[in-house]
């Protein structure tokens, strides 16, 4: 099992093509959204699997810890009701009436429920086959963020800006509940996501946000009501 998923998360890492993820450069960047927790027996092989994926140029993976199975013996230490009820947002937005982990959702409107490598290489491969939706720029000086976006495209009229913030790596120890006994290193962990703003995709969208610390962050443009993700970037 060790042996297949070792195969399984390769060819996710791999599937761009044969050139390494740190000579890629990738203008539109694919938003890999995983919905776990400490506390669940079956997140480990996806966990994994988001520390594969954090080291692609071409993918933004970003893991949100959920709150509800802290009540099973272990209370995730990343977990925040904020990305639980943005997992239940894509659940209404997709028809659905019950939410999984793991659970990763692609661009927005594709969902992947349990530990599936090869569909989640697939997805992935058909997003990046997209033409690019926006022109989206960052900078930074100091503590200021500067965004600047335009459509390529006909665009939706009500577009989310949403600022991230996540802690590249830490290793946890987990002494209770379903994982109890384990040591995970958890990659890409969400701590913040703030709307800065909308934008009716018309013109050209300028505006400043201010951040501080050293933490990567990410902007994201996404259709409003949990819909698909219209252009991503990010800063190291």
């Amino acid at each position: 099992m060790r042996r297949l998923w070792a195969s399984c998360a390769a060819a996710v890492v791999m599937a761009a093509g044969s050139v390494s993820a740190q000579d890629m450069t990738q203008d539109n960047p694919v938003v890999v959204e995983l919905y776990t927790s400490q506390g669940c027996s079956s997140c480990p092989p996806a966990d994994a699997l988001m520390t594969e994926l954090a080291g692609r140029d071409d993918v933004i993976a970003l893991a949100l810890h959920v709150d509800y199975w802290d009540y099973i013996g272990w209370k995730d230490s990343f977990a925040s009701p904020d990305y639980t009820n943005r997992q239940r947002g894509y659940a209404r937005a997709s028809g659905h009436r019950t939410i999984y982990t793991p659970q990763m959702i692609v661009g927005g409107v594709d969902h992947v429920v349990g530990f599936k490598p090869m569909k989640l290489a697939d997805l992935i491969d058909t997003h990046q086959e997209a033409e690019p939706a926006v022109d989206l720029q960052l900078s930074r000086e100091g503590d200021t963020l500067t965004i600047r976006a335009e459509g390529m495209t006909p665009l939706p009229a009500s577009i989310l800006v949403q600022l991230v913030r996540y802690l590249p790596e830490s290793t946890v120890e987990i002494r209770k509940g379903e994982n109890a006994g384990r040591t995970i290193t958890y990659a890409n962990i969400v701590n913040d996501w703030e709307m800065i703003s909308g934008w009716d995709g018309t013109g050209v969208l300028e505006l400043t946000a201010e951040v501080s610390g050293p933490e990567p962050l990410v902007v994201i443009l996404q259709e409003a009501g949990h819909g698909a993700i219209l252009a991503a970037t990010r800063l190291r």
